[in-house]
């Protein structure tokens, strides 16, 4: 059954993901009375809703973890049948107006990775999308290592963005923790400043854990030797 309230406590939330392990994207529209798109071209965030309705996250599109109350996010991983992150994951879009104060720990980024329910959905690209299915999902909190890690990448792009180089951004830059066009189309501009600090119009872009930051994640969780 879909839970319509937010969960009270952790011990809640791990009994819900429990009970939706194994269940498949459609299954879980049909219970919603949702229905399924032809394909997530357009609809790319269609899944991860999905399963927030599902179990009844509350912070939709504001700045906050999924499970306001407990601090947890939700992020669905989509994978192939061998448990091979196909994708890169959305973490927070990112402001290049200047708007990046305080530390690290302040960052919508760091609040968003925190404390973290991995859903991994095997998705691979022929599969029908009401057949895909949903893995094993599980709860992970960020170790000293991983803060360490992210930490290094939010403030080398972050410097980036303040001093006005955030055109210069590229694949290279961050080594778990990237940043990426995020937008519907290439003509969509969002504020920011130049280098000498003038106002200026730029592509908007968003903070992505790599597939390799995944794949460490999934290959500890379940000792996955084939990643």
């Amino acid at each position: 059954m879909n839970f319509p309230t937010a969960p009270k406590t952790i011990a809640e939330l791990e009994q819900r993901i429990e009970l939706m392990a194994g269940l498949t994207l459609g299954e879980i529209a049909n219970e919603l009375d949702v229905m399924v798109p032809e394909d997530l071209t357009v609809e790319k965030g269609w899944a991860g809703q999905l399963i927030e309705a599902y179990l009844g996250a509350t912070a939709g599109n504001l700045p906050e973890p999924d499970f306001q109350h407990l601090g947890i996010e939700l992020k669905t991983i989509p994978i192939d049948s061998s448990g091979k992150p196909l994708e890169t994951t959305f973490v927070s879009v990112a402001p290049l107006s200047g708007e990046i104060t305080g530390t690290w720990q302040d960052s919508t980024v760091y609040k968003k990775l925190n404390h973290v329910l991995w859903v991994p959905i095997i998705a691979e690209r022929k599969m029908a999308i009401p057949h895909r299915q949903i893995a094993t999902p599980f709860l992970w909190k960020m170790t000293k290592h991983w803060e360490s890690e992210l930490s290094r990448d939010w403030q080398e792009l972050t410097d980036l963005i303040v001093f006005g180089h955030h055109d210069k951004i590229n694949a290279t830059h961050g080594q778990w923790l990237q940043l990426r066009p995020k937008a519907a189309d290439s003509s969509v501009r969002t504020d920011a400043y130049d280098q000498q600090g003038n106002p200026v119009k730029a592509p908007p872009k968003g903070f992505y854990l790599r597939t390799d930051f995944t794949r460490q994640l999934l290959t500890q969780q379940f000792q996955l030797d084939t990643l």
